[in-house]
């Protein structure tokens, strides 16, 4: 199901901060579009992806994402969502030192709790001293935020696009640099390099942080985590929940727990 979609969120708006609230089912899905604004977008329940002409992000419950302005893009949603989001103009980017590209970002239960001040403060805002407190407090936790490494670029080289591609049809850590070469219709050595110039990263960089992204969105909707790992071909459960800890910082067991906590908006 397509979404509607408000071009400029900010624009009835003389704050340079606006935070709502909405629900989405599972499937539903926002057709590629640009914001003039800054987005950060908050599941607070549900898992998103999202897709760019330069790569993906998969947003986990409990986490964020940053999309700057002017970025197109396109969002799915794995699963029932419930998103928060923020919209930035270009001053509170600037308070906020917000990076120009799309990231995923960890959220604190203050800036949680804030989220939810910032949707309870009234439509026509005076110029009071509680607005002011909660919409600084807002920016400057956004300013805090950790980043994480929940993306991975996809190439515009056709032939690596086509083999990536193929790869995300059927995501394993079993498809070899090999295997992908042949795929490309390259020597093994010239994938290497022109993967390499293109992605900024190794293929089997590459290949384990797609795998990872997949993972996220098949334990938020509620797969075992030994079935995931397994049909993403890691070596055990135990050498899953390593890469997995590094990249979220905290094992897949303590994630999909705090997944499942009454969310704070």
């Amino acid at each position: 199901m397509s979404i509607s979609l408000n071009d400029y969120p900010l624009e009835n708006s003389n704050w340079d901060v606006e935070v709502s609230l909405r629900a989405f089912t599972s499937g539903s899905i926002f057709p590629n579009h640009v914001h003039q604004c800054g987005q950060l977008a908050y599941a607070a329940s549900g898992v998103l992806s999202m897709f760019t002409e330069k790569g993906n992000w998969v947003v986990p419950s409990k986490r964020a994402l940053w999309v700057p302005p002017g970025v197109a893009h396109e969002m799915h949603m794995r699963g029932d969502v419930t998103m928060v989001n923020t919209y930035l103009t270009p001053q509170a980017i600037e308070q906020a030192q917000l990076p120009d590209n799309c990231q995923v970002f960890g959220v604190s239960p203050l800036l949680r709790h804030l989220f939810s001040a910032a949707m309870e403060l009234p439509a026509e805002r005076t110029d009071c001293g509680r607005t002011h407190h909660v919409i600084g407090l807002l920016v400057e936790e956004i300013r805090l935020m950790p980043r994480l490494g929940l993306s991975a670029p996809l190439p515009s080289d056709s032939r690596l696009g086509a083999a990536c591609q193929r790869f995300l049809d059927n995501p394993t850590q079993n498809i070899s640099t090999d295997e992908m070469a042949a795929w490309a219709m390259l020597s093994r050595r010239t994938f290497t390099r022109r993967f390499k110039e293109h992605m900024g990263m190794t293929y089997l960089a590459w290949r384990q942080q797609m795998c990872l992204l997949v993972s996220i969105t098949r334990l938020g909707n509620g797969e075992p985590i030994t079935r995931v790992a397994s049909d993403l071909g890691f070596s055990s459960p135990s050498a899953f929940s390593t890469i997995f800890r590094r990249a979220l910082g905290q094992p897949p067991s303590q994630y999909l727990a705090t997944s499942r906590e009454t969310p704070v908006y």
